[in-house]
């Protein structure tokens, strides 16, 4: 499923989500092969903040986002 546009916190929650289920169905992150599931969250969060246009370094903390995640 394509990542949906946006840049408020939700959409980008949402798209690291999808990323991060990709890569444990597939084993990639688009074309890439992250060999540990941190270096996958890394990618994916990049990615998200990518398609937002914004910076990583956001008011919030990476692991926040990727723990609340996972965990849902």
């Amino acid at each position: 499923m394509p990542l949906k546009k946006g840049s408020s916190k939700k959409t980008i929650s949402k798209n690291i989500g999808e990323l991060m289920r990709s890569f444990k169905k597939t084993g990639k992150i688009g074309t890439s092969e992250p060999e540990s599931t941190k270096e996958a969250q890394k990618q994916a969060t990049a990615i998200a903040y990518s398609k937002a246009g914004k910076s990583k370094k956001v008011n919030e903390s990476f692991n926040s986002i990727v723990s609340s995640i996972l965990n849902s």
